[in-house]
């Protein structure tokens, strides 16, 4: 009888999923009524990474209110530096001198050029204006009378001589009563000092002056060079030249060197010296044809003779940029898109590099590099050096290492967000044994690009840091010179910074894995010449570069 009055018990026990047991509770049980463990944390995200050390070379405007003189259209951008340009010293490569322009305008030019001279290779930075523009103590009597300067460029002699070449201007580009023109300044105490304004040509209203370059030689001493393209009413833009005998004691007359034919004109114009002493003038050629369709190329002429004579032009590739806006919400960037740079490497070998949309297939810029083994005879299919191709990418500088290595600087939005209040930005720097292989470090972290100066003539207005940045090395170390914005802070828009350490401490972490470049389409011109979206594109972006320059406003100067 017990045994049978045992079984109810046990069909108890199932039916109560062991909450009660005949001879009572189990040990087991109170374990099986805990509840189930909590998931793990999520692991924390990823530390941001590691950058070589920014230092800031600019400071704070030196210039007045209304120390131009004049009521001036457009707006200003007091504290906003833009477009850096940077040279070493080759007797102390712990000198470097920069330039930039100084509280920049919308409608063109700032009020004048500011340059930076570093003693301890770009950790700390003076400042000194240059007596080019009447807000930095220009007059008559000085050769500084004009109300805006731009486009300052800088070089260094093996002598140690710096130099700063820059547009000055005054009044609407070829218009009544405007005058243009390039002004130059030496110093030979590592950019302490600076000399008196020397005037390399001066126009008025027939013609307009633009995009200065200048170059010390480096296999002849004492030499120096100036170069830039020369607007005129009649819709000519020829090339111009000017040399120094004296390390920029004196100058030549400046004269004319490679006229592109009516109604055409170059642009970007770059001299740079090979190891031979073979000068190389390289330029943006801008075609018109008589439907006013452009066409867009680089090209070059050479001399043997420091510039005495120039050969035929030789042409290096066609520009198939589009322009950079933001993804979001249209706006353009005022970039480099018909503004390659040019540099030598020390076997004597040039490289390019420029905007270029032929590797999404007219969609979007990328970087495109392309060299020369034979003095720019010929010329290698472009590669791009963007490792990310999904993003516009723009603004390239170019420099090569005493070794060999091959430098490439730009900017691009790969940190973007779909908020179309700010425009994130970052700057890369790629570099390269060989150009087909590439390794990415990250300059500067993420900044907002919504916050810079704006120029007026693109319509709606384009966001400016430059149309160019500075780039040069020292040893095994490239030194970045740029722009980035503040942000937020619209009282000081933009700064300058020097990045004299990149890729040289061992704790940075913002390397990405090696990349290979991606070759042009061997048929990128048929296709090309197949888009008529791509061709449209094209021909918008070159006109919207130009507008001033070949009529009356003033921007893009």
């Amino acid at each position: 009888m017990k045994y049978r009055s045992a079984q109810p018990c046990v069909y108890l026990v199932a039916a109560a999923l062991l909450l009660a047991g005949c001879g009572g509770g189990s040990s087991n049980s109170s374990m099986l009524m805990q509840p189930p463990p909590a998931p793990p944390p999520p692991p924390p995200p990823p530390a941001p990474p590691t950058l070589d050390p920014q230092y800031l070379a600019s400071a704070p405007s030196p210039f007045a209110a209304g120390c131009d003189g004049v009521a001036t259209p457009g707006t200003l951008f007091p504290n906003a530096e833009v477009e850096p340009s940077l040279a070493v010293n080759p007797q102390n490569t712990r000198n470097l001198v920069a330039s930039w322009q100084e509280d920049r305008w919308s409608t063109g030019g700032s009020r004048g050029i500011v340059v930076g001279a570093s003693n301890d290779g770009g950790t700390t930075w003076s400042q000194h204006a240059l007596q080019f523009t009447r807000c930095a103590g220009g007059t008559p009597a000085n050769g500084g009378d004009y109300e805006r300067a731009s486009n300052a460029w800088v070089a260094a002699s093996p002598s140690g001589t710096a130099h700063v070449a820059a547009l000055a201007f005054t009044g609407l580009a070829l218009q009544p009563g405007s005058v243009s023109a390039v002004v130059a300044s030496r110093s030979t105490d590592s950019g302490a000092t600076w000399s008196a304004t020397a005037t390399l040509i001066r126009d008025t209203d027939g013609s307009f002056n633009d995009k200065v370059a200048i170059t010390a030689d480096p296999v002849t001493p004492h030499l120096v060079y100036a170069v830039w393209d020369r607007l005129t009413t009649t819709n000519s833009g020829v090339t111009w030249f000017v040399r120094s005998v004296d390390d920029g004691a004196n100058w030549e007359v400046a004269r004319a060197i490679y006229d592109p034919g009516p109604n055409n004109q170059t642009i970007n114009n770059i001299l740079v010296v090979l190891p031979n002493g073979m000068l190389i003038v390289f330029y943006v050629e801008i075609d018109t044809a008589a439907n006013g369709a452009l066409s867009t190329y680089f090209a070059l002429i050479r001399s043997n003779d420091n510039g005495a004579a120039w050969s035929s032009p030789v042409k290096v590739t066609d520009d198939l940029s589009v322009g950079t806006r933001d993804p979001d919400t249209g706006q353009p960037v005022r970039d480099a898109s018909i503004l390659p740079e040019i540099a030598v490497g020390p076997g004597g070998s040039l490289f390019v590099v420029w905007q270029d949309a032929r590797f999404s297939g007219g969609v979007r810029d990328g970087i495109a590099l392309t060299r020369s083994d034979d003095g720019g005879l010929t010329w290698s299919a472009p590669v791009r050096v963007n490792a990310n191709g999904a993003v516009a990418a723009f603004v390239p500088s170019v420099n090569v290492r005493a070794d060999g290595t091959i430098g490439v600087a730009y900017f691009d939005f790969r940190a973007n967000t779909s908020d179309r209040n700010t425009l994130l930005t970052d700057y890369w720097l790629a570099r390269s044994a060989n150009g087909s292989v590439w390794q990415e470090t990250q300059i500067a972290a993420a900044f907002d690009l919504a916050i810079a100066p704006t120029s007026t003539a693109t319509m709606p207005e384009g966001l400016f840091l430059g149309d160019y940045q500075g780039l040069v090395s020292i040893g095994t170390t490239f030194v970045p010179l740029f722009t980035r914005t503040s942000n937020g802070n619209r009282a000081n828009p933009t700064d300058v910074f020097a990045a004299p350490a990149v890729s040289a401490t061992a704790a940075t972490t913002a390397a990405v894995a090696p990349s290979r470049s991606t070759v042009a389409p061997p048929d990128t011109m048929q296709m090309y010449r197949d888009s008529a979206s791509w061709q449209r594109n094209v021909q918008e972006n070159v006109a919207r570069a130009l507008r001033v320059r070949r009529f009356d406003a003033r921007d893009d100067r």
